[in-house]
């Protein structure tokens, strides 16, 4: 198997174990529920997923406006910072105002705009360095006096490092956690 095809499966496998092990198994009027009294609720991590995923791919690769632009009204977020979801903690009020079917059909619309970049790419572009200050100043409306953390981690990244780590291996680590938050609501199937 080649790098490329690698990629695009783990990607496939990612949102696969995302939906069925998560979002299938927990009624949506459990999403905005924090397990045990605390922790992430599904809703923020379904989120906070997508928002990585889109800022990665679609703001900084590939230079356009972040998708989560278009469904932050749908998403009840049109009063929200435009950070909303980015952070590891949970902003509770944020995630409240957040329904179901609006965040499925942003996370859909990232995984597949993810896919149809990822599917034609060649290796070659994998070693870019993309401007992603510029690009998450000018199309996702972040400030690096905001969101300095992620500024100083995405800096100097190649593609291959934004496919790798925010869309892949952060994925992969947030749908563990979405199977953890399951667990505890006494939802796991085996």
């Amino acid at each position: 198997m080649d790098l490329h095809q690698w990629m695009l499966n783990d990607l496939a496998a990612v949102r696969t174990k995302l939906l069925d092990s998560v979002v299938r198994l927990v009624p949506t009027e459990r999403w905005h529920e924090q397990a045990d009294g605390g922790g992430s609720t599904l809703t923020h991590l379904l989120l906070h997923i997508a928002r990585h995923q889109d800022l990665a791919v679609t703001t900084v690769v590939r230079n356009h406006d972040a998708l989560f632009l278009q469904h932050r009204d749908a998403l009840g977020l049109t009063d929200a910072p435009l950070g909303a979801g980015l952070s590891e903690q949970e902003d509770t009020a944020v995630s409240a105002l957040v329904e179901a079917d609006p965040l499925l059909a942003y996370l859909h619309a990232v995984f597949d705009a993810t896919r149809a970049w990822l599917e034609p790419l060649g290796t070659m572009v994998l070693d870019h360095v993309p401007d992603s200050a510029d690009r998450l100043t000018r199309h996702g409306g972040l400030t690096e006096a905001e969101f300095p953390w992620l500024y100083r981690m995405w800096r100097d990244q190649p593609i291959w490092w934004f496919v790798q780590w925010p869309v892949l291996g952060h994925g992969n680590a947030h749908v563990g956690e979405g199977i953890s938050v399951r667990n505890r609501m006494g939802l796991s199937p085996f």
